[in-house]
This record gives C-alpha cells, sequence and structure tokens, in this order.
C-alpha cells in the first residue's frame, strides 16, 4: 500500500513513509505487550483452559467480555494476537467477536478525554454503546455458532496457520507459565511471536497508509453540511461515510467537537465515534487478514448496525 501511495502519489511518499513509520511506534507499546501476552497463552498451555472455561456458557462468556472490552485500554488492532489466538484454541467466535466490537470504542482513560471534550453525557453514552455493541454482536454471532464458518472464523494462511498449531505437537501442552524452562514450550513461543508481529506488520502498514491518504483528501469539516440535526439522513451518513474520516480515538474528539459546533447532531455523532472505532479503514484493514469472509462481513454488518442503533438511541436520549 505504502508502496502504491508512492508510485500514484510521489509528492507525498516520504510524508505517507513518516506517518506509518510514526503510527508504528505510537502502537508498539500496546502491540509489543499483546503479541508476547497471545504467545505465551499458546506456549504455557493456558490457551486449552480458556478455551474449557468458555463451554456451554456462552452467554456469559458474552456478556462478560462486552463488560471487559468497554473498559480495556485495547483497541481492535493491540488487541489482534490475543484474539486471532484464542480463536485458535478453539474459543467460540461470540465472546470473541463480544470483545473485538467493544474493546475499540473506549476505555477508562478514553472515558475521561470524552467527558473532557465532548461532555459527561457523552462520555457515558459512549461507554454504553460500547457494553450494548459488544451484547449485540456476541448475541447474534451465537445464533450462528452451528455454522462451519462460525467453528473454523480463521483463515488458512502461513502467518495465522502457526496460531492453529501448538509448535507440531498432538496433544495439548499441560500449563506451565515458565515457557522458559522446556524447549518446546520455547520453540512454540519464538514461532507465534514472529507469525503474529508479521501479521501486525501487514496489517498496520497499509492501514496506516490508507488512513493517511483518506485525511490527505477528506475535509471532515465539510461533513458538517450532511450530519446535521435536521438531516434525516444523517446518522447513517455519519456511520457509512464519516468512518473513514476517523483518525484515532482521542484525535477523532476534537474533530468531532469542530463539527458539533457547525451543527453535527449529536446522535450523528456519537454514531460517527463509535463506527470510526470499529469500521475504520485501518480496523478494518487489520481484522480481514485474520477472519474469513463470512466472519469479517458479520463483523462489519454488527458493528455498523450496532453504531446506528447507538446513533439513533444517543439521538432520542439527548
Amino acid at each position: 500500500m505504502a508502496m502504491t501511495g508512492s508510485v500514484l502519489w510521489p509528492d507525498q511518499a516520504g510524508a505517507m513513509a513518516w506517518f506509518v513509520i510514526v503510527g508504528l511506534v505510537t502502537v508498539a507499546p500496546l502491540v509489543i505487550p499483546s503479541i508476547l501476552l497471545a504467545a505465551w497463552i499458546m506456549a504455557s498451555g493456558a490457551d486449552a483452559h480458556i478455551a474449557r472455561a468458555f463451554e456451554g456458557r456462552v452467554i456469559y462468556a458474552v456478556i462478560a467480555a462486552s463488560a471487559i472490552g468497554a473498559v480495556t485500554p485495547v483497541c481492535g488492532v493491540t488487541v489482534l494476537p490475543l484474539m486471532a489466538g484464542l480463536l485458535a484454541a478453539g474459543i467460540p467466535l461470540a465472546p470473541v467477536m463480544a470483545f473485538w466490537l467493544s474493546s475499540p470504542v473506549t476505555d477508562p482513560a478514553m472515558l475521561a478525554t470524552t467527558a473532557a471534550t465532548l461532555g459527561v453525557g457523552f462520555a457515558v453514552g459512549k461507554s454504553l454503546a460500547a457494553f450494548g455493541l459488544g451484547i449485540w454482536g456476541g448475541a447474534i454471532t451465537s445464533a450462528f455458532a452451528s455454522k462451519s464458518w462460525a467453528a473454523a472464523a480463521l483463515r488458512s494462511n502461513g502467518i495465522v496457520g502457526i496460531l492453529s498449531q501448538c509448535g507440531g505437537c498432538t496433544t495439548p501442552l499441560p500449563f506451565d507459565a515458565r515457557v522458559w524452562n522446556d524447549q518446546q514450550r520455547r520453540d512454540i513461543f519464538r514461532q507465534n511471536t514472529v507469525a503474529t508481529g508479521r501479521l501486525i506488520l501487514s496489517c498496520l502498514i497499509p492501514a496506516f497508509a490508507a488512513e493517511y491518504a483518506l485525511n490527505a483528501t477528506l475535509e471532515p469539516q465539510s461533513l458538517a453540511a450532511y450530519v446535521g440535526k435536521d438531516a434525516w439522513w444523517a446518522i447513517p451518513f455519519a456511520v457509512f461515510i464519516g468512518a473513514p474520516a476517523y483518525l484515532d480515538g482521542y484525535a477523532a474528539l476534537p474533530l468531532t467537537r469542530g463539527v458539533m459546533d457547525h451543527g453535527m447532531s449529536p446522535g450523528a455523532a456519537m454514531a460517527f465515534l463509535v463506527s470510526g472505532g470499529v469500521v475504520s479503514v485501518w480496523g478494518a484493514m487489520a481484522i480481514f487478514p485474520v477472519l474469513k469472509l463470512k466472519p469479517f462481513l458479520l463483523y462489519l454488518a454488527l458493528a455498523v448496525s450496532g453504531s446506528l442503533m447507538a446513533g439513533y438511541v444517543f439521538e432520542w436520549v439527548m
């Protein structure tokens, strides 16, 4: 993607490359621990225990995953290694989908920043929207639990394939947190670290390049004319068109405040913030290489429909 941008947009190639580098450095403190945690789960044998913990309790797992996701400071990209590892370990797609949908929307730091920028009502509404989005996504996904594509949601490619293996072993490893004491566990840890690291880089580099291209060509202030209080299409427009203008959770707040000052409705603003977190270009591009087409399309459908509901409910409440 970055190379394509260099060819088609030569005068912006340097700025785009720098934007990608800065983006990678910025998310590294969150991404690297996620990669190491996912590798440790596989190498320690914790994956089998976690998978068994969710057996027969999908509804409770969905509720818990939604609640945890709403307060956990991770986004769809930084949680990607862990989610891929859990799916590979056999955890049902429903709770994974619930966490995947709720986690990018908000977290404690985002709650405080949203309150300071847009007010307490927006901060509380956004947190409730994150929890509700997780419940919605998990509940709908559980209805497809018997489908083969839901039971095996991960793609079959060289990188993701390593996550579904156990370093060549044929039986689950007994749990042992001290993965450094055993050669086989060290090999599993190394293989998963390399595989998820490659996966994250292959997702983030084109995603950051796409984000730069969108932000360089789109004037977010121009959205105000289409998302006003009197426009019936304001909330759908904010979801379907506004999300590509989404920068990141923190940068989107002053942008939203500025557009609201030009007449953006509260419901459209909430729909923009929620949808931007879960269906922004860089977030969707990060998930696409991991999930098969049908689970990926389900993710998009749930994210879009949930964002619409969040916008309409918040508009009604406000």
